[in-house]
């Protein structure tokens, strides 16, 4: 049996926590008997009257228990697969033999099971019961529960993200009685689509079970139904909706009274209590509104001061006394213009997305410490906004992110494409109503949830059915704000949301040059509503095959597995860690450079990054900081990344980053702050370094106040850069005085270079009989063979490293996720370098050729490697060094040469290259056959990647995201 995680606190957390006062609870955790229904025979056959034949424990699900199928090639996965080469490519035979198999789409369960499921328990009702309203609570059951009392059906429900509760008073006598219930995670009656994040193989997996508390509650037969809080700041008080229900056989007259306190602040509040008169018929409900007025001391909730109150409501009669308390902060979440306001105040969402990543346990977390921990992690790395993909996670979620202070935006449990469509009148359209008013009842008085979506990227009527979607809630509900679904850039807009969560602004437009100047003003300004940026980032890393380790629960990382054994089947298994390093910091710059971009752009909401954490799905996403465990890799700590991430950022506009001695550097620095106080008489100071940590120059600007905003003008610097007589790597800090706000660029300079090719030295771009004459003499040969590589010709490298992934997206390029370089090779002894992709490389890397190694030999190291997708771990050589015959020679598909003048970098990298040539230190070590290197330019690669799939992802289909119907 695998091991059961955070058991103790599990059943207790929502009656705890909740804010719901029980008279008495009968724990349902335990041991259960259990059956599965493969053939959907338990009904006809009235298992619930019959002994099930297996045992398990709840709360959790069937594959943490072993119950279920193994995973074979034939595995009816939930989810779609748009790279079926797995199943075809001959060197990943191996990985489909029976006992070894090792699927690539996403994390393994240790079992898996997709249909009915039957959990029966016996429990004694006591005698004191009696007169009580019962009910059975089952928090995250997944995802059709049937319920029976003995042989009495009770009913069933299917939310995905709301308890189940079922009213057991008419059922239930005094006694031993019997609890049958029947689960079915097949998603056909009500379509959500298979990959939305609530029920799809891709993140948490579709499993069968009940995760949360299970028990049963009594409670008096006149009680608080509903209580929901509306703050009302403007004049300091509180609207509080209750809704009462009387199932006694007596009408009710009674008192009800409400007053709130603080429980989290170093500042204590607390109201007077107010009292009202109610009454109740029996067999009815009644709504009642009270005001909660609040006096000077009122505390707000916002993301720097989280302060919370418990709202505690009292019913009161000679016969009935039974209480509520409800969690609630005193907060406005509301739109101005095109900027988000929290209690008046303009905030910038900085988020991140939660896909539900679960690799323990298989399941959402509900647990209040877990999510703490989650939260808090996010939070140190200078977000302050979650966005939960198509899925609403529980109760403990929210009541932790109240404490932490983030902004939530839960969906929808859709994401109605790839199967189903909205706006047709399928059974999502309804559906999707009914779970987000479950929703916003069951956690809508946490100050933390604060927008809300109804899923992802549909296809359908959508616009239509998202207009009036939104309309209903703008009049329902004014405690949060509301769009439409987070969708993509060619998705149509939804013209009454009241932000957008969209793509199409976003990205780093690297292909021409690097710059920090630009942003994205133009295309926001045609947006009169808040503009968020949807799933930015997604910049790819190399895998870390330490993690596999961490998979001690349910999944196993058979996806890494199979990458990591392939890696070494290509001689590459050294590499591995180096490869991780490399690629992540590029990654950390791409994250870098695109979040100032959008902290530089006036009137940008806000962005969702996608994802500080690895996606562990379609195909395998590596595009986290942190792992799927929301741990740390190792190439970035969240001191560093908050840097540039933060509620208060120094930026600056900087034309170029590589520049020559006769140059002058310039910056025009700028402000983002979106803090809860202006900046006050704030000096912004700057200073600019060599790599040894020497003071070039520095200075400051005057001392001003800074209001919210984004990209706020600051001042200007300039730098000569004449003093400078060798190639190095210099630093711009700026500091923003009296605070640990600072952020930091680097930039090289270059003295001017002739680049003619040194007589001792062939230099050629063609692997010509010359060429091998020279070498066959003991001779030195620089080839550059720019644009004439055959073998490695359809590998395509940018700068910028992959997106998402090359399987979910078909191998569409890039295909590179950075470049290992030997930094420490006297090699660039004049052209100063770290071990991974930098800025002064991008005019050499950007849209180079590569060169396929994979007939040399299989020690054999380039001294420039681009990291290959994991998918194919080709061993690939920008620049490379052998001895052949008697000789040496370097070779370079990028274009380094004497004709290269107008690139800087580029020019300076091959100056530093004929340096070492003419040097005691050019002594490659591998030997290489000449024809081996001339196969490099005539033969093409052995292996080449087909996706054997034509189905593809939305955004490789043209139009495919307007309202069309198939």
């Amino acid at each position: 049996m695998i091991k059961k995680f955070f058991y103790c606190s599990l059943v207790l957390m929502l009656f705890c926590l909740s804010a719901i006062a029980q008279d008495k609870v009968i724990s349902l955790k335990g041991d259960w008997q259990f059956q599965m229904d493969r053939n959907d025979e338990g009904i006809s056959q009235k298992w619930f009257n019959k002994n099930l034949s297996d045992k398990i424990h709840l709360p959790g699900s069937m594959a943490e228990f072993l119950k279920g199928d193994e995973i074979t090639l034939k595995t009816k996965w939930t989810g779609s697969i748009y790279d079926s080469s797995f199943y075809f490519r001959p060197s990943l035979k191996k990985y489909r033999e029976p006992g070894n198999i090792h699927i690539p789409f996403w994390l393994t369960p240790a079992r898996h099971y997709v249909g009915a499921a039957w959990y029966q328990k016996e429990v004694t009702i006591p005698e004191n019961w009696k007169g009580k309203r019962i009910v059975l609570h089952l928090e995250r059951a997944h995802i059709e529960t049937r319920v029976w009392v003995n042989d009495k059906e009770v009913g069933m429900q299917n939310s995905l993200v709301a308890p189940h509760d079922y009213d057991l008073t008419a059922y239930l006598a005094p006694g031993k009685q019997r609890i049958t219930i029947r689960i079915d995670n097949r998603i056909n009656k009500i379509n959500v689509g298979p990959d939305s994040h609530s029920v799809t193989d891709h993140t948490q997996g579709n499993w069968n079970g009940i995760i949360g508390a299970i028990a049963l509650q009594t409670f008096e037969p006149v009680f608080l139904d509903d209580v929901q809080v509306y703050p009302d700041l403007k004049n300091r008080k509180a609207i509080v909706k209750i809704s009462l229900a009387n199932n006694s056989l007596k009408n009710f007259k009674g008192n009800i009274s409400i007053s709130a306190k603080s429980f989290n602040s170093n500042n204590s509040d607390e109201t007077k209590e107010v009292v009202a008169k109610v009454s109740v018929t029996n067999g009815t409900k009644n709504d009642i509104t009270l005001e909660l007025p609040f006096g000077n001391g009122m505390l707000t909730w916002d993301e720097f001061h989280p302060a919370l109150y418990n709202l505690k409501v009292k019913l009161d009669s000679k016969a009935i006394q039974t209480e509520k308390t409800v969690s609630f902060g005193m907060r406005e979440f509301k739109i101005q213009g095109n900027h988000f306001m929290i209690n008046g105040v303009p905030v910038v969402l900085r988020g991140t997305v939660h896909n539900c990543e679960f690799p323990l346990t298989g399941y959402p977390a509900t647990t209040v410490a877990e999510w703490e921990v989650t939260f808090k992690k996010i939070k140190s790395y200078g977000l302050n906004h979650v966005r939960f993909h198509s899925w609403c996670p529980p109760e403990a979620a929210f009541i932790a992110a109240d404490k932490v202070g983030l902004y939530l935006q839960p969906e929808g449990p859709s994401w109605p494409n790839h199967g189903p469509k909205i706006g047709l009148g399928q059974p999502v359209d309804k559906f999707l109503y009914e779970e987000t008013e479950r929703m916003a009842k069951d956690y809508g008085n946490y100050a933390s949830f604060t927008m809300l979506s109804a899923g992802n990227e549909p296809a359908g009527n959508q616009v239509k059915y998202l207009n009036e979607f939104v309309d209903f809630w703008k009049a329902k509900d004014t405690r949060r704000v509301y769009t439409g679904m987070s969708v993509g850039g060619s998705w149509p807009v939804v013209p009454n949301a009241e932000y957008l969560v969209r793509g199409g602004v976003r990205g780093l437009k690297w292909d021409k040059t690097l710059e920090s100047v630009s942003d994205f003003s133009a295309e926001i300004q045609k947006f009169n509503v808040p503009f968020v940026a949807h799933e930015i980032g997604q910049y790819c890393v190399f895998p870390n095959f330490d993690e596999i380790q961490k998979y001690t629960g349910v999944y196993r990382a058979k996806n890494f597995e199979m990458f990591r054994q392939d890696l070494i089947d290509h001689h590459m298994g050294d590499q591995a860690k180096d490869f991780l390093n490399a690629s992540g910091k590029l990654q950390v710059l791409c994250y870098k450079n695109e979040i100032e971009k959008i902290l530089r752009t006036p009137d940008y909401g806000g962005f969702q990054m996608l994802g500080l954490q690895d996606f562990p799905g379609q195909g395998t996403a590596l595009v986290g900081m942190l792992d799927a465990f929301f741990q740390e890799k190792g190439y970035v700590t969240a001191d560093e990344f908050s840097r540039f991430c933060n509620s208060t950022v120094p930026l600056a506009k900087i034309e170029k980053f590589v520049y020559n001695t006769n140059e002058t550097f310039k910056a025009d620095i700028l402000l983002f702050h979106a803090a809860d106080m202006p900046l006050k008489n704030t000096v912004v100071s700057w200073t600019i370094k060599d790599e040894s940590g020497k003071l070039l120059t520095s200075g400051n600007f005057a001392a001003k106040t800074y209001e919210n905003g984004n990209g706020i003008a600051v001042g200007n610097l300039s730098f000569s850069l004449n003093q400078i007589k060798e190639a190095g790597k210099y630093n711009l800090e700026v500091k923003v005085e009296g605070t640990h706000f600072a952020n930091d660029w680097d930039f090289w300079v270059y003295p001017e270079v002739k680049t003619e090719v040194t007589p001792s030295i062939y230099y050629t771009t063609v692997l010509d009989e010359k060429a091998k004459a020279v070498l066959a003499k003991g001779g030195k040969v620089f080839l550059n063979v720019a644009g004439k590589v055959v073998k490695g010709k359809e590998v395509a490298m940018n700068f910028l490293p992959v997106f998402w992934n090359t399987s979910w997206f078909k191998m569409r390029p890039p295909h590179v996720t950075g470049m290992l370089i030997q930094d420490k090779s006297p090699a660039f002894k004049n052209f100063p370098t770290n071990y991974y992709s930098d800025l002064q490389w991008w005019d050499i890397q950007n849209r180079a050729q590569v060169m396929n190694l994979e007939d040399f030999p299989a020690d054999f190291r380039p001294l420039i490697q681009p990291i290959d997708t994991w998918f194919m771990n080709r061993r690939l050589a920008l620049v490379f060094e052998a001895q052949v015959g008697k000789g040496k020679i370097i070779v370079s598909s990028a274009n380094l040469g004497p004709e290269v003048q107008n690139k800087l970098a580029s020019k300076q990298l091959f100056y530093s290259l004929q340096n070492y040539m003419i040097s005691n230190d050019f002594n490659p070590k591998n030997k290489v056959a000449f024809e081996v290197i001339q196969d490099l330019f005539v033969s093409p690669s052995k292996e080449v990647f087909n996706t054997y799939t034509k189905d593809s992802p939305d955004e490789l289909k043209p139009n495919s995201n307007q309202n069309k119907v198939k």
